[in-house]
Parts: structure tokens; C-alpha cells; sequence
């Protein structure tokens, strides 16, 4: 079984074995951090997220254009990392490294030094389907407006988002969306044209 397939229940094989689970991140940054531009900048982040587990699966460095745009030109990158960490565990993790990096959060899809995104973990749906499905489906002005008050899973975005999906594709093809049933490599394809217009492998 391909490891980005792998469920959220019992992976151990016995009990008192850690259970690891494959947890895709999405990397992005558009200004400058103390570690450099924002390639240094996100594969200084990309190294720091083998602290989360195991068996840490990289995509390549990826640029893309400003959203909204404007702005200086985002770096992107993905990976899939086993942990065996809640997800609750991982997002504060995620945090934690970018304040390192000197993140903050003035505006919503601002320029940022770093953005780490918790995309998903295993094939879990946070908090609900019902959930989920009301963000995924959000009209797109209000998505500029608003930010949900807890963790969804699978990240309600990743399907829209061509700069997502084509690291996704390099680190994990085969990880499959617990509601929409499409892989991330059939998610890419799904893309309407013009979504990976300037999203490049740098």
C-alpha cells in the first residue's frame, strides 16, 4: 500500500507501538526571513519539518505569482511527513517554526515570510464532513473575509490552489481526499485553465 494512502487508525504493529501518520504541509514564503529570501527560507523550514517525525518526502522548490496579486512572487514547496503526532500537536509545531522565522499574521493572505500550512492528516475530516464541506464550498468573496475558528481537515483550499497542488504532486501523488475522492495528482489534473499559469519549479 502506497504510504500517502495509509489510514489514521492503528498503524502500529502491536500495541504500545507509535502510530505514525502521513501528514501533508504546504510551505510558502514571499519575503525575506533571518534565514534569507525565500527559497533559504523555505528549505531552512522544509529541513526543520523532519522534527515532526519520519520519513520526510520533499517536493522541489516551486515559485508562483502573488495571490492577491501585486505582491513580490511566492516560493512554494510540499512535503509528506509520517508523524505520530495529533494534529492538533503538528499545527502548533507549525507555528512555533514560523515565529522563528519571524512571522506574523497583521492581514489576512498578506505578504508573509513564512506560511506552513497544515493541509492534511491521513484521511482525517476536521472537525466534521459537514464542517469541511461549508469551507470548502465558501463563496470566493467571502474567503478574503473570513477564517474559520479551528482546525479543517483536509484544508478547505487545497483543491483550488495550483501552487498547492503542484508540490503536492511531487510529495505525495497518491493521497487521496477523504470526501472528494480524488487524488492529489487527479486534483491537480481537475485544475481549470489558466490555475498554474506562472507556477513554475524554480
Amino acid at each position: 500500500m502506497n504510504a500517502t494512502n495509509i489510514s489514521t487508525r492503528a498503524q502500529g504493529a502491536s500495541a504500545g507501538t507509535a502510530t505514525f501518520v502521513p501528514t501533508l504541509v504546504a510551505l510558502g514564503s514571499n519575503l525575506a526571513s533571518p534565514r534569507g529570501g525565500p527559497a533559504e527560507t523555505v528549505a531552512a523550514a522544509m529541513a526543520l519539518l523532519a522534527d515532526l517525525g519520519r520519513a520526510a518526502r520533499p517536493s522541489r522548490l516551486w515559485k508562483s505569482p502573488s495571490w492577491p496579486p501585486g505582491g513580490p512572487d511566492y516560493v512554494n514547496a510540499a512535503a509528506m511527513v509520517e508523524t505520530a503526532l495529533s494534529p492538533e500537536e503538528v499545527l502548533a509545531r507549525l507555528h512555533g517554526i514560523e515565529a522563528t522565522f519571524g512571522r506574523t499574521r497583521d492581514l489576512r493572505w498578506g505578504a508573509r515570510t513564512l506560511d506552513l500550512d497544515l493541509v492534511a492528516w491521513g484521511d482525517a475530516v476536521r472537525p466534521d464532513g459537514a464542517t469541511q464541506a461549508l469551507w470548502r464550498g465558501l463563496d470566493p468573496d467571502r474567503q478574503g473575509r473570513e477564517a474559520p475558528d479551528r482546525l479543517i481537515l483536509p484544508h478547505p483550499r487545497m483543491q483550488d490552489r495550483g501552487f498547492v497542488l503542484a508540490p503536492l504532486a511531487e510529495a505525495a501523488p497518491d493521497w487521496r481526499h477523504p470526501l472528494i475522492g480524488r487524488t492529489v495528482r487527479e486534483m491537480l489534473g481537475d485544475l481549470p485553465p489558466g490555475a498554474l499559469d506562472g507556477v513554475v519549479p524554480l
